[in-house]
């Protein structure tokens, strides 16, 4: 079971979003109740957005997603009742204190799904059971993606991803992303 950290070169968003939509659809059907957090870390522009509008395709969302730089948190409702919260510690200056000040500490523990952009800015602060993405620029259009898996689900789903990759990532677009 995989639970070193994986590393992925994407040539395109177009290739991030297809990965994360298959990440998405690997949560929805191993993960039908349980909650899921993933802690995403990387420069501006890298893609962490980008990735988050395929996961959130992948778990059948169909609203426009877009960053919550200014406004924290963005709530999306997944077909099963759940919600996706896409966060962003970006512009947090006290990012601990004001974590709790956004409710983003009760969201951990809980049953949907959390995506936190900038979860390097949190460190100690993420449950013992996520799964962190660091993005990094190989150049203009391609990017790596570092996955490295917290706890045993997420080692599980990591190495179901895997296997979606060595299939090819255009057999990953099985279902249409917007």
């Amino acid at each position: 079971m995989q639970t070193e950290p994986w590393t992925i070169i994407t040539n395109s968003a177009a290739d991030t979003r297809a990965l994360a939509a298959r990440l998405g659809r690997e949560l929805a059907a191993a993960r039908p109740e349980a909650g899921a957090v993933l802690a995403l870390s990387g420069d501006l522009g890298a893609g962490k957005t980008t990735f988050v509008q395929g996961l959130a395709c992948g778990l059948g969302i169909a609203a426009a997603i877009t960053s919550p730089t200014f406004i924290l948190v963005n709530r999306y409702r997944l077909p099963d009742g759940r919600r996706l919260h896409h966060a962003d510690c970006y512009r947090l200056k006290d990012a601990p204190l004001e974590m709790w000040d956004i409710g983003l500490d009760d969201l951990l523990t809980g049953e949907d799904i959390v995506v936190i952009e900038w979860a390097d800015r949190i460190p100690g602060l993420l449950p013992p059971d996520h799964l962190e993405v660091a993005f990094g620029y190989v150049d203009d259009a391609r990017r790596s993606l570092t996955f490295a898996p917290h706890g045993a689900a997420w080692a599980a789903s990591l190495a179901r991803l895997q296997a979606a990759v060595a299939a090819g990532l255009a057999e990953m677009l099985d279902a249409p992303c917007h």
